[in-house]
């Protein structure tokens, strides 16, 4: 892996090149293997949380990880095109639009003891957009190569803060064109509730059931790309224990398995649909 700026990166991608990289300031990962007509991210994966904001702070560090995707990086790590955020939300969360990225207050509770300064907000929104400048140009050019593409936005969520029965997985698609698309969707929602879990764990996957995909990441490519559909895909925290923060890791890698599987056959059966 290089360290590389985000212009190299850039610069990279417009030439075509395989590489990967972490940017300058560590705030992203990206890794292109090969390029093929569909990408992964795992925007929310990142625990970073940088150090001058740590007094600050009225999340303890757990309550922090409680509402990040830790392990989401792992689950699709092995695919051509992964890109991953590295820093916490609660420093800047990269589904949220610019200028409500750095939050104030989050899930109910005041952030900050007392509010950020100007300088220490543009810090934060740098980052973001630079994120953003990135994954503009990835899209760009997996159109420019394939014509149509498919990105696989994985996240997770606290399953048992709900007080009814949710699925395993849900598809938010309340912001892509489903006309188009709707085939292809439950095609995705078809796999992902065929996959196998250890542990007993139940497995049922439904759209817009928990969530329906409102994030800024989905709107962002959505609205820029005319060819590209994002599948925002979230997993319940089955594989581990969120309110006593233990990692399952037999179930992240049976995660990791089967989506190695069923995501590029997912993929080859989107391309060969609407790259005529």
């Amino acid at each position: 892996m290089q360290k590389l700026s985000v212009n190299q990166i850039i610069k990279k991608i417009e030439s075509e090149e395989t590489f990967h990289a972490v940017s300058n300031d560590y705030s992203f990962t990206i890794k292109i293997e090969s390029y093929v007509p569909y990408a992964c991210a795992a925007i929310h994966d990142g625990h970073q949380f940088r150090k001058e904001l740590w007094d600050n702070c009225m999340h303890s560090a757990y309550e922090r990880w409680y509402e990040e995707d830790p392990e989401t990086k792992n689950m699709i790590v092995n695919h051509p095109i992964v890109i991953a955020g590295c820093d916490s939300r609660f420093e800047y969360d990269l589904n949220r639009p610019p200028e409500e990225a750095v939050f104030e207050t989050a899930w109910g509770k005041q952030l900050w003891k007392t509010p950020l300064n100007k300088q220490m907000k543009l810090k934060s929104i740098e980052k973001h957009a630079n994120f953003y400048r990135v994954v503009k140009a990835l899209i760009t050019k997996l159109e420019e190569v394939f014509q149509v593409c498919v990105v696989y936005d994985i996240h997770s969520y606290n399953w048992q803060r709900w007080n009814r029965e949710v699925p395993t997985w849900n598809l938010g698609t309340s912001n892509i064109d489903n006309n188009r698309f709707n085939i292809c969707v439950e095609a995705w929602r078809q796999r992902l509730s065929e996959i196998e879990l250890p542990n007993n764990i139940k497995q049922t996957a439904k759209i817009n059931d928990t969530f329906q995909g409102n994030g800024y990441f989905l709107k962002f490519i959505t609205n820029n790309f005319k060819n590209t559909l994002v599948l925002a895909t979230e997993i319940a925290k089955v594989y581990c224990d969120e309110y006593n923060q233990i990692m399952y890791p037999e179930v992240v890698n049976a995660v990791a398995n089967a989506l190695n599987k069923s995501l590029p056959e997912h993929a080859s059966e989107f391309y060969k649909m609407y790259s005529k």
